[in-house]
């Protein structure tokens, strides 16, 4: 089986300026063709094999739709380019989701999207999240992957803020600081930890084992669109669940499509892949990982306004989706 994607078009990374010249208060997909073809925008970022499904949804697209991918650097740019109304659907972390429903923001996770993709990885020789005692690590801070780096070293007696040495670094700096000797482990996402495992870092621990679990990225939208047009948002749920069971399907076209469209190494890709387990449901466990997600989230002032986990998860569109199937 071979995934298929789309070519991103010319003007995909400009898309956002073009939509922001319409009106503010207009929200939903825009017709495009004298024929009534309907394109929806997308948002995801760049070269993230947890945040590939966008690019599968072209050949997937349900008669009358049409998509286009706008790449963004991080979550939070996906997530206000979403609540703006600048694209209408975003495949980004669901960290993102919660700071802005915090926030008071209208964006709903209408599907999931990818579960891990996190990992605690440090120089040869580290064994066991024990051994990072008095040791610099390396994280992103506000991030999921930071929750999780502190509710592991928790499990095992460590205090995050005096039993290591914590150094706040973006994503990409992560596996060069810790080649180059600066840190001596990090916690972060993928695709830092498969490049640090294949110039020969270890992982230490699992960053997995907690009440968060694997929870990472998810598909979102507005309520208003959801509102105004439940039908698109049905199709393009719909969508989604079809790229992403092909991903998890054949892991290793999944691989050499990332690899096609952002030029990573092979070996990097197919590690990252491992560590990544796609996935759309919305289930009893998920919403459960997401509650422990927003009460950590809190727990470190990454949010101050209150989060209602069942208003921020819709799973209608799955629901119907698992009904028709």
């Amino acid at each position: 089986m071979r995934l298929t994607r789309p070519l991103v078009t010319a003007s995909a990374l400009l898309a956002v300026a073009g939509l922001a010249a319409c009106s503010p208060d207009s929200a939903g997909a825009t017709p495009a063709d004298e024929d009534g073809t309907t394109v929806v925008t997308v948002g995801t970022l760049k070269g993230q094999p947890h945040l590939y499904h966008p690019f599968l949804y072209a050949d997937l697209a349900p008669e009358g739709v049409e998509f286009e991918v706008v790449q963004f650097d991080t979550s939070p740019d996906i997530k206000n380019a979403v609540v703006s109304g600048n694209i209408d659907f975003g495949v980004a972390g669901v960290p993102s989701a919660v700071s802005g429903s915090a926030a008071g923001q209208d964006v709903v996770v209408v599907a999931a999207a990818a579960d891990g993709g996190s990992g605690i990885i440090g120089r040869e020789g580290l064994d066991g999240i024990e051994s990072l005692a008095g040791l610099t690590v390396g994280y992103p801070q506000g991030s999921s992957q930071e929750i999780l780096l502190r509710l592991t070293l928790e499990s095992a007696g460590l205090d995050a803020d005096s039993d290591v040495e914590l150094v706040n670094l973006p994503f990409s700096d992560m596996a060069s600081a810790l080649a180059a000797g600066r840190i001596d482990a990090f916690s972060s996402a993928e695709l830092g930890p498969s490049t640090a495992l294949q110039a020969g870092a270890v992982q230490v621990a699992s960053p997995y084992d907690t009440p968060v679990g694997r929870v990472n990225i998810g598909l979102y939208t507005t309520g208003d669109l959801i509102e105004e047009d439940p039908d698109l948002v049905q199709q393009v749920v719909d969508t989604h669940i079809a790229a992403t069971e092909q991903m998890a399907a054949d892991p290793q076209a999944w691989a050499d499509g990332v690899v096609a469209e952002f030029g990573i190494d092979q070996a990097v890709v197919e590690t990252a892949i491992e560590n990544i387990w796609p996935r759309w449901e919305i289930d009893a466990e998920y919403t459960e990982q997401v509650g422990a997600l927003v009460e950590q989230m809190a727990a470190l002032k990454q949010i101050d306004g209150e989060v209602d986990v069942e208003a921020l998860l819709d799973t209608t569109f799955v629901d119907a989706s698992t009904a028709t199937s």
